[in-house]
């Protein structure tokens, strides 16, 4: 499964089905990125993670972060998602999956004991530079990660760091 290494530079640019605008990670060069790529919009883990990042979009901000979620829905789907939800941040669609596949969101997953192919919860997180400063390849609890995310973040931001951080995204020692 393709995986994005800490310290490796990244481009995509993706369809912004919720504004039909494109995006590209150029965009917010100058800013920490964090994409977080989940399966559905409205099901109960994907909702639990999109409310968790809803909740710490202000602490995310002050830390100079860009919220991006990534699913195959449509832009139809995302509209009514972030209305219902009051999501403050921007969702990508990505309904040939060609980003998520770029970043190892995308392959063979266990799901209820079976093995399967769709999208695998999953964060990158993109620091100021471009490069990937952490790849949290399989998230297990969706309502705890944001605030992982955003704990690595503040410890980064707060030592100056500007070369790659080691280790999974909001991975527990």
């Amino acid at each position: 499964m393709p995986s994005a290494p800490a310290g490796q530079a990244l481009t995509a640019t993706v369809d912004l089905a919720a504004r039909g605008e494109t995006v590209s990670l150029q965009d917010f060069r100058g800013k920490h990125v964090v994409v977080y790529f989940y399966p559905k919009d409205d099901t109960p883990g994907c909702t639990k993670e999109a409310q968790a990042f809803r909740d710490l979009f202000a602490e995310f901000e002050r830390q100079n972060v860009v919220i991006l979620g990534d699913s195959p829905d449509s832009a139809e789907s995302h509209g009514k998602f972030c209305c219902k939800y009051d999501l403050p941040f921007t969702l990508l669609c990505d309904p040939a999956k060609k980003v998520m596949t770029r970043y190892g969101a995308f392959g063979e997953k266990m799901m209820y004991g079976k093995k399967t192919t769709g999208v695998i919860r999953s964060t990158v997180w993109i620091g100021p530079d471009g490069k990937v400063r952490k790849h949290r390849q399989r998230v297990s609890s969706a309502g705890d990660h944001p605030a992982q995310v955003l704990e690595a973040v503040r410890a980064a931001v707060a030592e100056g760091s500007r070369t790659a951080v080691k280790g999974p995204l909001g991975a527990t020692p």
